[in-house]
């Protein structure tokens, strides 16, 4: 009898282990439940499994029954490793061990792989990981450089897609990596819904510092939201830095450290990743030619637009819109 129970939807298996953070196990549940087609159709199903069913140790005063054992990765199109607070032959030996070797060997070829914080270490385990980029959470950045040597680590960053293998970094990353997942897959104006219904940022750039040493601005050092919040409005425009220091009575200098501070990244990046978000939301959303586009979400361009969705997605903005629309892109508006 198979595990799943709704042909044409997504199936997500999560593997859960002794350890488990309650958290991390709700984020997959909650995000990629609330993804809905233009019809609200459901686009996901996902299940939760262990590598024995039965009661599985949270790292909290409560504990999970857990019905399915790992029959379920053998049917599952995205198999989700969260963390796991009791240390085991991955995270000490960097071994996968017996049950999990025997529950990674029923994963499909072609299953997306991903992993929430130390999961991580379950995938590099897994020989998943090796000449790849990926990511985990920072304070056990020294441990996985150890055990896993052959994996490019970027400790900094939110989440490294590898396209069918992705891993996140600590807890609410996973959250990033999810929304990630679900664009992706079903384009930017579902997981903006997903986030909106979940009361989360629509997008966090993958490429984000994981660790923000200021992350509430201090009272008297002044803040660069105002002017984030000013630039959301005009990305049509050119803007440059020096506006956008204005905007808060700061120096380009002073402006560029605090807003690094607080976001994570820098300026001219959060920029282009804003209008980048801008292009997919009317390349889903409307039938404006593809110059039109490029111009009002700032890139002035044509080849611009195609240069920068190319290097954030690798494809072109017909490309993007025929996924995301279904079919042939449809015949341009007129101006």
């Amino acid at each position: 009898m198979s595990v799943f129970t709704h042909p044409g939807r997504h199936r997500v298996a999560v593997l859960v282990r002794h350890g488990l953070l309650p958290f991390e196990l709700g984020i997959a549940h909650r995000l990629f439940g609330r993804a809905v087609s233009a019809a609200g159709e459901p686009l996901y199903e996902v299940v939760t499994c262990a590598l024995v069913p039965g009661e599985v140790r949270t790292d909290s005063d409560v504990t999970m029954n857990v019905a399915h054992g790992p029959e379920a990765l053998a049917e599952a199109d995205t198999v989700l490793v969260p963390a796991a607070n009791e240390p085991d032959a991955p995270q000490t030996e960097g071994e996968l061990g017996a049950e999990l070797t025997g529950a990674f060997a029923r994963i499909r070829p072609g299953a997306r792989i991903a992993s929430i914080c130390t999961g991580a270490f379950v995938l590099a385990a897994a020989g998943l990981l090796d000449g790849r980029r990926a990511t985990t959470h920072w304070q056990e950045a020294d441990r996985f450089r150890e055990l896993f040597p052959a994996v490019a680590l970027d400790p900094d960053v939110l989440y490294a897609d590898e396209g069918e293998v992705l891993t996140s970094a600590g807890d609410a990353a996973g959250i990033d990596l999810v929304l990630h997942i679900i664009r992706r897959d079903h384009g930017a104006a579902v997981a903006g819904e997903v986030a909106r219904a979940s009361v989360v940022a629509p997008h966090r750039d993958g490429g984000q510092a994981q660790f923000i040493r200021r992350p509430v601005p201090e009272r008297r050092g002044g803040s660069t939201g105002a002017a984030r919040a000013w630039a959301l409005t005009r990305l049509d425009r050119p803007l440059t830095l020096r506006e956008l220091a204005e905007r808060e009575s700061m120096s380009v200098r002073t402006f560029s450290r605090r807003f690094r501070d607080e976001v994570g990244t820098t300026p001219v990046r959060w920029l282009t990743q804003r209008r980048i978000e801008r292009a997919r939301q009317l390349l889903e959303e409307s039938d404006l030619p593809v110059d039109r586009i490029a111009a009002d979400a700032g890139f002035g361009t044509a080849a611009s637009l195609r240069q920068h969705l190319h290097t954030a997605l690798g494809v072109s903005p017909s490309a993007y819109r025929a996924t995301f629309r279904g079919g042939a892109p449809r015949p341009p508006a007129r101006p």
